[in-house]
């Protein structure tokens, strides 16, 4: 189908594993899958990942990196190498995507050199490097700048960047805003909602306060070429309840899209 597609990330279904995400992304009818590296081992292996892929017949569109802060001793301690493996694997997989957040401000040697890090891999690579937008950690009028060299990518030289809408939304910006400040260099899309609450919600979308379905018609009208995937906390849900909302999450990305239902 023509425009974006649309992803739906494993993350999604957590605390399910990665054979129901693919299981689940073909009854609803995405477009492919986006694979957060995580403590299933399945998240990790190129293998498993493409015998997945083949029996569900969706790709594979994004790697995202296990940068997260409860993934902190996922392969290893050393940033670099986790990125360079997450590289790796999308090269395998065909993803054409790796998702990478920032550095916590306490990792001061990755942090120092990440931009010219992530500038130095892109150059090696056709896989698209997308470091995500982040948040300042508040807690009532206090408010922490807890990644390096900023969670805000606009100021950062990155040549590609991944908009995640409930990301922004916690960090009090307008997601449109956003695009526009970025420009063609959002290279991949994480579609959720917020309220602008301190915590990073992952709503539905259109439950929130965002413009998500504008920034769906914006990056139609501008040509965009990159996936939009589906970043929705369903981990207090019930299986019900997670099936009926991701179903209604790909139903909003779909219209806005413009791209017929299944």
């Amino acid at each position: 189908m023509a425009g974006p597609p649309v992803l739906l990330s494993t993350s999604s279904v957590y605390p399910e594993n990665c054979a129901y995400a693919f299981d689940l992304a073909e009854r609803l009818g995405y477009d492919g899958v986006e694979i957060m590296v995580w403590t299933d081992p399945l998240t990790q292996e190129a293998g498993a990942l493409q015998a997945l892929s083949s029996l569900h017949n969706l790709p594979i569109g994004a790697i995202h990196a296990p940068t997260l802060l409860l993934a902190q001793r996922l392969w290893g301690w050393e940033p670099w190498a986790k990125i360079d493996r997450s590289v790796r694997l999308a090269e395998e997989v065909g993803a054409g995507v790796v998702v990478i957040h920032p550095p916590f401000r306490w990792q001061r040697d990755y942090a120092e050199g990440f931009v010219e890090g992530i500038a130095e891999r892109q150059a090696n690579t056709e896989v698209l490097l997308a470091v995500e937008n982040m948040f300042p950690w508040r807690a009532g009028a206090s408010e922490m700048q807890a990644y390096r060299p900023h969670w805000d990518p606009v100021e950062q030289t990155y040549e590609h960047v991944t908009l995640d809408v409930s990301h922004a939304s916690t960090g009090s910006m307008d997601c449109v805003d956003l695009l526009h400040r970025l420009g063609d260099r959002v290279g991949h899309v994480h579609l959720g909602d917020g309220t602008g609450s301190f915590k990073d919600e992952h709503l539905v979308p259109g439950r929130g306060t965002q413009p998500a379905d504008t920034l769906l018609h914006e990056l139609v009208e501008r040509g965009y070429t990159g996936a939009v995937s589906l970043e929705v906390g369903t981990r207090k849900r019930s299986m019900e309840e997670r099936e009926a909302d991701l179903a209604e999450s790909l139903e909003f990305a779909r219209k806005h899209l413009g791209k017929p239902l299944p």
